[in-house]
């Protein structure tokens, strides 16, 4: 076994590394560097006004038998290609039909709009082709077919003017006009989290008030977490005007940049108040601190970005670009740690305790108190007489949480669940009366008949159109046309249940594996099930297989970085493993609130839905990095003081002692910040809000408090073992500094 014992500390007069030269540099310049901080957020905050992208769910799936259906239409019938969207009308007092001068006069109107390439009327019309079956059987309620060239959400905005005002002589007519589809969604209220922010940020001001004691210091964090997160958000901005993010990244990245910013500059914080009381002058205080808890923030902070860069494994543009929307903000918060935090400590110096609402206190080191066993010491030391019975404890725990991921149904969360106020879900809701909750989601079924002889065609559609018929899930399937050049042949198949409904997919499967490749055997067509929804489920089919890949690139990655800053092949481990159990457990709450309607509808969800698709990769990635934080700063004091002393056990207990307190406030506030974001209309914020903040709750009590006490202490010496040879070819990365500097 190798037993790493800690140097001498160096001679005084050595020069200080390069994170201390830059925290006292920071400290005493910080009117310069403080400054330097706001004109770089005002220019970006004014090239993001002036120069800032759009954000969008437009995405493709090459290589995804959906997006070659997509193209074979796009290629044999221009005007069947691109994305539909449904203008939805409703005349609760007459028919359609009264109104059909301006049904017609909005149809035409709508065909004149830029990136338009066809129009299907419910009425007849001499400028468009009618779709009859689009009219309900009372003829009250139909629908325009509009589509577009590309998805609608990638226009802006601004684009709705003239939606707006081409369907206006309807609403004139006392006609209820709703979008649907991809057009419903750009016309969805403009997502504002604010509320959100201050909840957090209010809850944030609450537990550092009772957990620190001084208003100042409770201050510090929230201000450079802001700061850093509102450039990263420009910058983010910014790269949206050349790259396609999706509209929940920027979302994603402030809940990301707000906790690990306050996280950071906590950490930071609390190491700079112990050595003010401790006599240290502010500058130099300020570059212990970023020399020593800097460099685990450093570390930290890779670690979760690593992770988040982890989902490009997925090799999906919009799962990848995610992870780097969220990165950006975390990049921001480190530097904001590492620079804008001395800086402001370094101007308010010693005041940072002057006005208190109680008593300060600070980390507990070595010295004459170190000897009081406080509360923590004396915990850590119950976990110590029995670490098998909080080990058990913890697993059970954590299993029973788990037990709904067995069950999880990973799909697309339709407008269905969306709030009333919004214009999509009315839309859903009209069409569920008028044609049934599948007509919500039709799938457009495609055969690329271009290698088939046109002798053999005639009989290829026959044999289709039998194999189309009472087809299990369909509520029912038109008949197979040519289309365009004639190259193509398409149908469309209603669902008897709506989008995110399992038996819809389970029809979507049925046709694309089974029915259309029997139809067609022999005869050298190929066949595609295509449409919106049809693309969302071969997106959450590449997602699942490919879950497993990002968790298992994931995990290997966070635990060579374990590995080299602790070297310790047993400490690696145990922090993979944990983490992937109590991650497993948030999952499994996310199921059972969501999916199983346990709370569901009391956070504003309409009925059980499915797991969005790429919720729980995100959610894998971000939570894995995150619960690598209060890893880093709990083993790197735990190291620490086992490289003083060669005391296993008592490590331990010292490291849960210095930094439980630390970690429970950061955790808290994290967990602030994640749930106030369930307040959003956005489901799939609300997912992520609801297991980030679980995640986060259940990896700083359960998982720090009783598993990773209670395996360190099982595994004693041997978590800190690694093979010689392994021991010289590994980078040394010290997480707390050179040991002069603490």
């Amino acid at each position: 076994m190798t037993v790493h014992h800690q140097e001498p500390d160096r001679p005084s007069g050595r020069t200080p590394g390069a994170l201390h030269r830059l925290g006292a540099f920071s400290a005493r310049h910080a009117a310069i560097v403080i400054v330097c901080w706001l004109v770089a957020l005002a220019v970006l905050q004014a090239l993001h006004g002036q120069f800032g992208g759009t954000y969008s769910d437009d995405f493709s799936l090459p290589g995804t038998q959906s997006y070659q259906g997509a193209q074979v239409l796009a290629q044999d019938a221009p005007g069947s290609g691109g994305t539909s969207a449904q203008v939805v009308l409703n005349d609760s007092s007459a028919p359609l039909s009264s109104v059909q001068s301006q049904v017609n006069q909005s149809v035409a109107s709508l065909q004149q709009l830029p990136h338009v390439l066809s129009v299907q009327s419910p009425l007849p019309s001499s400028t468009a082709s009618q779709n009859p079956a689009a009219l309900s059987s009372n003829g009250q309620i139909g629908y325009i077919t509009v589509t577009f060239a590309a998805n609608p959400t990638s226009y802006g905005t601004s684009y709705l003017t003239g939606v707006d005002n081409a369907v206006a002589p309807l609403r004139a007519a006392g006609v209820e006009v709703e979008y649907g589809g991809p057009l419903g969604q750009l016309a969805r209220p403009k997502a504002s989290d604010l509320s959100s922010e201050a909840i957090g940020f209010g809850v944030a001001i609450v537990v550092l008030l009772i957990g620190f004691g001084s208003v100042i210091a409770s201050g510090v964090p929230l201000v450079t977490a802001l700061i850093s997160v509102v450039i990263g958000l420009a910058c983010l901005g910014l790269f949206a005007a050349a790259i396609t993010f999706a509209s929940v990244s920027p979302t994603l990245a402030t809940m990301i940049g707000l906790g690990v910013g306050i996280d950071y500059a906590l950490f930071l914080l609390t190491r700079y108040r112990q050595q003010i009381m401790d006599g240290a002058e502010p500058a130099t205080a300020a570059g212990r601190a970023v020399s020593t808890s800097g460099r685990a923030v450093l570390v930290s902070g890779t670690t979760v970005v690593v992770a988040l860069a982890g989902l490009y494994v997925s090799r999906i543009q919009f799962i990848g670009r995610l992870g780097i929307a969220a990165a950006i903000t975390v990049i921001t918060a480190v530097a904001g740690a590492l620079i804008l935090v001395p800086a402001l400590l370094g101007l308010i110096g010693r005041r940072i305790d002057r006005f208190c609402v109680r008593e300060p206190v600070a980390e507990r080191e070595h010295g004459t108190e170190a000897h009081e066993e406080g509360f923590w010491k004396r915990y850590a030391r119950r976990v110590e007489r029995r670490p098998w019975w909080f080990l058990a404890a913890g697993v059970i725990v954590l299993g029973i949480l788990a037990i709904p991921l067995f069950f999880i149904q990973l799909g697309n969360i339709d407008d269905g669940a969306d709030p009333t106020s919004f214009t999509d879900r009315r839309a859903f809701d009209l069409i569920s009366t008028g044609f049934g909750p599948g007509a919500n989601g039709p799938l457009t079924l495609t055969v690329d008949q271009s290698n088939v002889p046109s002798a053999n065609r005639s009989a290829l559609a026959s044999n289709l159109d039998k194999a189309l018929m009472n087809v299990p899930g369909a509520a029912s399937i038109s008949q197979a046309m040519p289309v365009g050049n004639g190259d193509a042949l398409v149908a469309t198949a209603i669902p008897t249940t709506r989008p995110q409904d399992e038996a819809t997919t389970d029809l979507f499967n049925n046709l694309k594996d089974t029915i259309l490749p029997n139809a067609v055997a022999g005869t050298g067509a190929s066949t595609y099930v295509t449409g919106t929804s049809a693309a969302q489920m071969d997106f959450t089919e590449l997602i699942a297989s490919r879950l497993l890949l990002i968790i298992a690139v994931v995990v290997a990655l966070a635990f060579l970085i374990i590995l080299c800053v602790f070297r310790g092949v047993l400490v690696a481990v145990k922090a993979a493993v944990l983490n992937l159990i109590s991650i497993a457990a948030a999952y499994g709450v996310v199921v059972a609130v969501f999916q199983w309607g346990w709370g569901g509808p009391g956070l504003g969800v309409a009925g059980d839905v499915p797991i969005e698709s790429y919720v729980p990769m995100m959610m894998f990635a971000i939570v894995f990095g995150l619960s690598m934080d209060y890893e880093v700063f709990l083993l790197s004091r735990v190291h620490e003081h086992w490289m003083r002393t060669g005391e296993a056990a008592d490590s331990v207990a010292h490291g849960i002692e210095v930094t439980a307190r630390v970690i429970s406030c950061a955790a808290m506030i994290m967990v602030s910040v994640f749930a106030a974001f369930i307040l959003s209309d956005n489901i799939v914020v609300k997912m992520l809000g609801l297991g980030l903040a679980v995640s986060v709750l259940i990896d700083a009590t359960i998982v720090r408090l009783l598993l990773v006490p209670a395996v360190m202490t099982v595994l004693g010496r041997r978590a800190w073992w690694a093979p010689r040879w392994l021991d010289r070819i590994m980078p040394h990365i010290n997480p707390e500094g050179d040991p002069s500097e603490r």
